[in-house]
């Protein structure tokens, strides 16, 4: 046996297994998802995020082979989980379920943010978007949003609206009514939409905007009207009732909605994969996008590009509301 040439032929086989080995490693690490996959949420479970960011987990892991939880990062009016994302590697394993107020508002309305979404985030796909129900009690004296936005306009005593907190959705909806029908009314501000809806019911204040699936069961009591919806166009869940733009305050358009966005720096491949399979999920018919539907929510889904820049046009919205009011959070 020649015991040099086995000696050279083993020494080239082990070689070429060492050379091949990063190879192989490397299209292994390449692979996604090859490990679970987290969507953080800025707010406690029970939100219109939450139940977005649950519904599309729910179906997203079986779809993709593998486990997607959700993790609620409260705190801070959103910036605890933004940035915790912001900061993650860009590697399509942590995304964020953005919302309005971290991706559109908190930077006009905050003294220092820490993070900057529209430079340091991604977008990926809009999950939903909710409309706003302008809401008065059953028994108020508006029979629509004239009569109420007449009241308003000759600054009838008594008149104040709630919100769910300083700088949402609907506490900037209230103060651009104010503005439009140059109104002194007063801005009651509450740690939270449930508690909001609980004294409009109370008769402790004239008008909220609220959630649709949260004012529409009171309606059907009587305990509530619906005078208007906030977005440009009628809610699909509820097209007899007219919107606030249609009704004498052109270019009124104000909404809850939520959408998933990535580290930037994540691949352009990563990106297209989970828009393309999260909008499988959002597609007509599919369980996910029926679910969310039931609940008042629009959904239309679409590129990558489309969300950036209807991010960037609500941004530029609200920091024109925020500026003219002068509203400040500590």
């Amino acid at each position: 046996m020649n015991f040099k040439l086995l000696r050279n032929t083993l020494a080239a086989a082990m070689f070429a297994a060492t050379a091949c080995a990063p190879m192989g490693s490397a299209l292994a690490q390449a692979k996604y998802p090859g490990k679970p996959i987290t969507i953080v949420v800025c707010y406690t479970p029970g939100g219109t995020g939450d139940a977005f960011a649950r519904a599309v987990a729910e179906k997203l892991g079986p779809a993709m082979g593998v486990s997607v939880v959700v993790e609620n990062r409260p705190g801070a009016g959103g910036l605890i989980g933004t940035q915790m994302v912001a900061k993650s590697a860009p590697d399509g394993y942590t995304l964020l379920l953005g919302q309005t107020g971290e991706m559109s508002i908190n930077k006009y309305l905050m003294k220092s943010t820490l993070v900057d979404p529209e430079k340091e985030l991604t977008p990926i796909i809009l999950v939903g978007l909710v409309p706003l129900a302008l809401t008065v009690r059953g028994d108020a004296p508006y029979a629509n949003f004239k009569a109420l936005s007449d009241a308003l306009k000759a600054n009838a005593p008594g008149i104040s609206f709630a919100s769910s907190g300083i700088g949402t959705p609907g506490h900037l909806a209230g103060e651009q009514l104010k503005l439009v029908t140059k109104s002194s009314i007063v801005h009651v501000p509450y740690k939270g939409a449930g508690v909001a809806l609980s004294d409009l019911l109370g008769g402790h204040v004239t008008y909220f905007f609220s959630g649709m699936a949260a004012a529409v069961p009171h309606t059907k009591t009587g305990q509530l009207k619906i005078l208007a919806v906030s977005t440009a166009h009628r809610a699909p869940s509820a097209p007899e009732i007219p919107t606030v733009a249609e009704s004498g305050v052109p270019g009124f358009d104000f909404s809850l909605w939520g959408g998933l966005f990535a580290p930037t720096g994540t691949s352009r491949e990563i990106v297209t994969q989970l828009n393309r399979e999260v909008g499988k999920l959002l597609a007509p018919g599919q369980p996910v996008r029926e679910k969310l539907m039931a609940d008042g929510t629009e959904v239309n889904p679409e590129s990558p590009e489309k969300l950036g820049a209807f991010t960037r046009s609500e941004t530029t919205k609200y920091e024109k509301i925020i500026r003219a009011v002068g509203v400040k959070m500590e």
